[in-house]
């Protein structure tokens, strides 16, 4: 099978490399100097994203594509599939509402499987577990970081993805449920203190529910961003001094990126926690993951990317029916829920689930 890989940075060559020994695998990017990074295991195809004639024309000598490309190309990049017949798996976190393509996309007999990365996506597929184990769900709380393990000032952070997609979590309302009602709140409404493995960080609100806000029923979910302590306060205050604002991003990102951009190993940290009733009893079912940087690949791009992978041979099997399909329908399905999590295991990724009492942490 062809498969076409769109975007040659972090995740979309960690996605190329994972799939390189059963597929015949593409690296459609419009940078020569990125296709040069997976030219040792992938065929790299000059793609420009921003042309939709272009990706439509791409896609059509292919029978999977799996978008690895910036948020804003995500949504562009799905319609192209649509329009040339071909599966597609991304993990591009897309502004918009993929979900609004569904008709489209059955009518053309594709399945598009959206946010099929790390979060969203395998936070969506654990929450989709517990939610379907549980009678009634009454809360649940997705808290989840990407970071370095040897964190800089001023801002101790590394960019390991799209800066400005990093930029959108800070300036995008966060939808959640509170009270049984989708509410948007503020990003930085309130910063809190959390623990995860002995390890103290920094939470906000962030807009990574997405499709669970239709998909899943409680009373209250929420999804927080970790970050190491000191990283929040700054950019709270870069985004209130306006440097956030669309017409002078660019200018922001041209200085606070190089100092987001240094040599240190990340690590990639997940706890999903649902509160709920079985049988009339009160539960509660949690995930927790750790993971670290190894093999020449950031921790971010492999928890991403090889997630995706392991999704997009599921399409390759028609493992998924037609239309557009939001990633905690895997996680509600065990079959595919537990294949997801032995794959990522013998990626050396590993789900620890606990019930009632969290392993090691408050």
């Amino acid at each position: 099978m062809k498969v076409l890989v769109l975007g040659a940075g972090n995740v979309g060559r960690a996605i190329a490399w994972d799939l390189r020994d059963e597929f015949e695998v593409y690296v459609g990017d419009v940078s020569d100097d990125r296709l040069k990074t997976v030219s040792e295991f992938a065929t790299p195809l000059k793609v420009d994203a921003s042309d939709f004639d272009e990706l439509v024309e791409a896609m059509k000598n292919f029978e999977l594509v799996v978008g690895a490309l910036p948020g804003r190309f995500g949504y562009q990049a799905v319609r192209a599939a649509i329009k040339a017949g071909v599966d597609m798996v991304d993990v591009s976190f897309m502004p918009e509402n993929p979900l609004e393509l569904r008709d489209e996309a059955e009518k053309a007999q594709v399945t598009v499987i959206f946010d099929a990365g790390f979060a969203p996506g395998l936070s969506h597929m654990l929450m989709g577990r517990i939610w379907q184990e549980m009678d009634e769900l009454k809360e649940g709380y997705i808290y989840v970081g990407g970071l370095p393990k040897e964190p800089r000032p001023p801002l101790y952070y590394r960019i390991t993805w799209s800066p400005k997609d990093l930029i959108e979590e800070y300036t995008r309302p966060a939808r959640v449920i509170r009270e049984g009602e989708v509410r948007a709140v503020d990003p930085f409404e309130r910063m809190e203190r959390v623990e995860v493995r002995d390890l103290e960080f920094e939470a906000f609100v962030s807009d990574g529910l997405r499709s669970l806000l239709e998909s899943v029923k409680a009373e209250k979910l929420e999804e927080w961003t970790l970050r190491w302590p000191g990283h929040l306060e700054k950019m709270k205050v870069l985004r209130e001094l306006g440097f956030f604002k669309p017409e002078h991003v660019d200018k922001t990102l041209e200085v606070i990126t190089p100092l987001m951009t240094y040599e240190s190993p990340d690590f990639s940290v997940m706890k999903v926690i649902g509160r709920g009733t079985i049988d009339g009893e009160p539960k509660e079912i949690g995930y927790l993951l750790y993971d670290e940087e190894r093999d020449g690949f950031t921790s971010m791009a492999r928890v991403t990317g090889f997630t995706a992978a392991i999704v997009a041979r599921l399409v390759a099997e028609q493992n998924c029916i037609y239309g557009v399909i939001p990633p905690e329908i895997l996680g509600m399905r065990i079959d595919t829920f537990t294949r997801i999590g032995d794959e990522l295991a013998d990626r050396g990724i590993t789900l620890e689930r606990w019930e009632n009492a969290p392993p090691g942490d408050s």
